[in-house]
Protein backbone atom coordinates (compact mmCIF):
# COMPACT_ATOMS: atom_id res chain seq x y z
CA UNK A 1 0.00 0.00 0.00
CA UNK A 2 1.95 2.90 -0.70
CA UNK A 3 2.33 5.61 -3.58
CA UNK A 4 4.78 5.77 -6.46
CA UNK A 5 6.00 8.58 -3.95
CA UNK A 6 6.95 6.56 -0.96
CA UNK A 7 8.73 3.93 -3.19
CA UNK A 8 12.58 4.08 -3.71
CA UNK A 9 13.31 5.54 -6.89
CA UNK A 10 15.06 3.45 -9.77
CA UNK A 11 18.48 4.49 -11.38
CA UNK A 12 18.04 5.84 -14.86
CA UNK A 13 21.04 5.15 -16.91
CA UNK A 14 21.46 7.72 -19.60
CA UNK A 15 23.68 7.22 -22.50
CA UNK A 16 26.09 9.74 -23.59
CA UNK A 17 26.38 10.72 -27.09
CA UNK A 18 29.40 9.18 -28.99
CA UNK A 19 31.85 11.34 -29.26
CA UNK A 20 33.41 12.41 -32.48
CA UNK A 21 36.91 10.77 -33.21
CA UNK A 22 38.56 13.77 -34.49
CA UNK A 23 37.76 16.84 -32.84
CA UNK A 24 39.00 20.30 -34.80
CA UNK A 25 39.45 21.87 -31.43
CA UNK A 26 40.09 20.20 -28.48
CA UNK A 27 38.89 21.50 -24.82
CA UNK A 28 42.01 23.29 -23.78
CA UNK A 29 42.89 22.02 -20.05
CA UNK A 30 43.62 24.19 -17.19
CA UNK A 31 47.38 24.71 -16.63
CA UNK A 32 48.91 23.29 -12.94
CA UNK A 33 50.16 26.41 -12.01
CA UNK A 34 46.67 28.40 -13.09
CA UNK A 35 44.76 29.89 -10.41
CA UNK A 36 41.07 28.59 -9.99
CA UNK A 37 38.17 30.29 -8.75
CA UNK A 38 37.97 30.72 -5.17
CA UNK A 39 35.63 28.32 -3.55
CA UNK A 40 32.63 30.36 -2.25
CA UNK A 41 30.33 29.75 1.28
CA UNK A 42 27.03 28.36 0.65
CA UNK A 43 24.52 31.06 0.57
CA UNK A 44 22.12 29.61 3.38
CA UNK A 45 24.97 30.75 6.16
CA UNK A 46 25.17 34.75 5.29
CA UNK A 47 21.49 35.40 3.89
CA UNK A 48 20.43 38.13 6.43
CA UNK A 49 16.75 37.48 5.15
CA UNK A 50 16.25 34.00 5.47
CA UNK A 51 17.26 34.27 9.29
CA UNK A 52 15.04 36.81 9.62
CA UNK A 53 12.16 35.14 7.66
CA UNK A 54 13.02 32.08 9.50
CA UNK A 55 13.57 33.16 12.96
CA UNK A 56 10.40 35.37 13.08
CA UNK A 57 8.35 32.78 11.82
CA UNK A 58 9.27 29.70 14.18
CA UNK A 59 8.85 32.94 17.24
CA UNK A 60 5.29 33.20 15.86
CA UNK A 61 4.64 29.68 16.25
CA UNK A 62 6.13 29.40 19.18
CA UNK A 63 4.08 32.10 20.39
CA UNK A 64 0.82 30.68 18.84
CA UNK A 65 1.39 27.19 20.62
CA UNK A 66 1.98 28.96 23.98
CA UNK A 67 -1.08 31.01 23.36
CA UNK A 68 -3.25 27.94 22.38
CA UNK A 69 -2.11 25.94 25.57
CA UNK A 70 -2.83 29.35 27.81
CA UNK A 71 -6.16 29.63 26.84
CA UNK A 72 -8.26 27.03 28.99
CA UNK A 73 -6.04 28.38 32.20
CA UNK A 74 -7.38 31.81 31.74
CA UNK A 75 -10.88 30.28 31.43
CA UNK A 76 -9.97 28.93 34.86
CA UNK A 77 -9.60 25.55 33.94
CA UNK A 78 -6.07 24.15 36.26
CA UNK A 79 -3.46 23.33 34.31
CA UNK A 80 -2.73 19.33 32.97
CA UNK A 81 0.44 17.87 32.26
CA UNK A 82 -0.15 17.95 28.64
CA UNK A 83 -1.25 21.95 28.87
CA UNK A 84 2.06 22.61 30.88
CA UNK A 85 4.39 20.21 28.08
CA UNK A 86 2.57 22.52 25.10
CA UNK A 87 3.24 25.61 26.87
CA UNK A 88 6.97 24.39 27.43
CA UNK A 89 7.15 23.20 23.79
CA UNK A 90 5.75 26.68 22.94
CA UNK A 91 8.55 28.36 24.75
CA UNK A 92 11.11 26.46 23.13
CA UNK A 93 10.00 26.45 19.67
CA UNK A 94 10.38 30.65 20.26
CA UNK A 95 13.16 30.18 21.56
CA UNK A 96 14.81 28.81 18.60
CA UNK A 97 13.83 31.25 16.47
CA UNK A 98 15.70 34.12 18.74
CA UNK A 99 18.88 31.41 18.48
CA UNK A 100 18.50 31.79 14.97
CA UNK A 101 17.85 35.55 14.80
CA UNK A 102 20.84 36.63 16.67
CA UNK A 103 23.70 33.61 15.77
CA UNK A 104 26.05 35.14 13.01
CA UNK A 105 28.05 33.05 10.81
CA UNK A 106 31.01 33.82 12.55
CA UNK A 107 29.83 32.33 16.40
CA UNK A 108 28.06 29.24 14.48
CA UNK A 109 31.31 27.89 12.12
CA UNK A 110 34.56 28.86 14.72
CA UNK A 111 37.21 26.98 13.93
CA UNK A 112 38.96 27.79 16.85
CA UNK A 113 40.47 30.12 19.08
CA UNK A 114 43.80 31.61 19.47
Amino acid sequence: MGSHISQPLERVKVVSPPEATSSANPAPFAAPGAPTSPAQAPAFNNCWSCRVLSGFGLMGAGGYVFWVARKPMKMGYPPSPGTVTQMVVGISIACWGIIILSDPKGKAFRVGLK
